[in-house]
């Protein structure tokens, strides 16, 4: 199967993106311009055939933001209830 270079280019780059800004998948998919899915697919299944050893480097960029969504949805809710309680108050 031979891939579309425009979506050899576009994957090639989203690594390289998520690569150099530590960037989400929903991030990258929001500068790109393209889904979420889209940038998974790319940078999780195409990339491999494309360019082995970036995709290592872009899985574990993945991986550690998987190990954090977390700790960033936890502060962002901590976040939300700070913002409401100040208002509240009158701030």
């Amino acid at each position: 199967m031979r891939i579309d270079s425009r979506v050899e280019e576009r994957a090639v780059s989203l690594a390289q993106y998520i690569i150099d800004s530590k960037d989400t998948v929903r991030g990258a998919a929001k500068k790109f311009g393209v889904s979420k899915s889209t940038v998974h697919k790319d940078v999780s299944e195409r990339l491999v055939h494309i360019n082995k050893a970036l995709a290592i480097e872009v899985r574990k960029i993945l991986d550690e933001n998987k190990a954090e969504r977390h700790i960033r949805g936890g502060m962002a809710t901590k976040l939300k209830y700070e913002h409401k309680k100040n208002i509240g108050k009158g701030a």
